[in-house]
């Protein structure tokens, strides 16, 4: 789990000795390799603008962020009711992941159960997410609700989305479609 540039620099210092002992042992390094960085806590998720030259990619894993940031294991069921990834706190936290990786033009996907929930689709398209990384079980709904979605119309709407101060008001925000 990500949180500072510094494991991303030590992440990639390893890299470059795997490459070497490939090299020594006669073996070919591909050049071509991409390095991405998984946004899973929220201090990955606020330092995006430290680490943003030295990764290809970002992936959002909405799982783990969820609980770190509301500060409740989903498996606790003393506290289930606070893990939700409709929490004002966690869309604008996605909101600005996703802005942060468009200003440094890096491919930014989200994984986790908020992925392949076809309910949340529209959703993560109005905060301006493209690329979904979800289990093949969910592929056809979530696609489906994509080609139904108009990205346009989700994106003019976000404002009010992300101006939700609880969770019924979002809701509510997902039932007008």
């Amino acid at each position: 789990m990500l949180t500072q540039r510094a494991e991303l620099l030590a992440a990639r210092a390893l890299i470059a000795e795997c490459e070497a002992e490939l090299v020594e042992a006669g073996l070919v390094a591909d050049p071509h390799y991409q390095v991405g960085a998984m946004i899973e806590v929220p201090a990955a998720a606020l330092s995006i603008d430290g680490f943003a030259d030295q990764v290809d990619f970002l992936a959002i894993g909405t799982n783990d962020l969820v609980q770190y940031l509301m500060a409740a294991d989903r498996g606790n069921d003393a506290v289930g009711d606070l893990h939700s990834p409709l929490h004002p706190a966690m869309l604008r936290l996605l909101h600005e992941v996703i802005r942060q990786a468009r200003a440094h033009r890096i491919p930014v996907s989200v994984c986790g159960e908020m992925a392949g929930e076809p309910a949340y689709t529209r959703l993560l398209l109005a905060l301006g997410l493209s690329e979904f990384s979800l289990h093949p079980s969910n592929l056809l709904e979530v696609r489906q609700m994509i080609r139904r979605s108009h990205r346009g119309k989700l994106r003019r709407r976000v404002r009010t989305l992300l101006a939700a101060r609880d969770r019924d008001a979002i809701a509510a925000w997902l039932d007008r479609g």
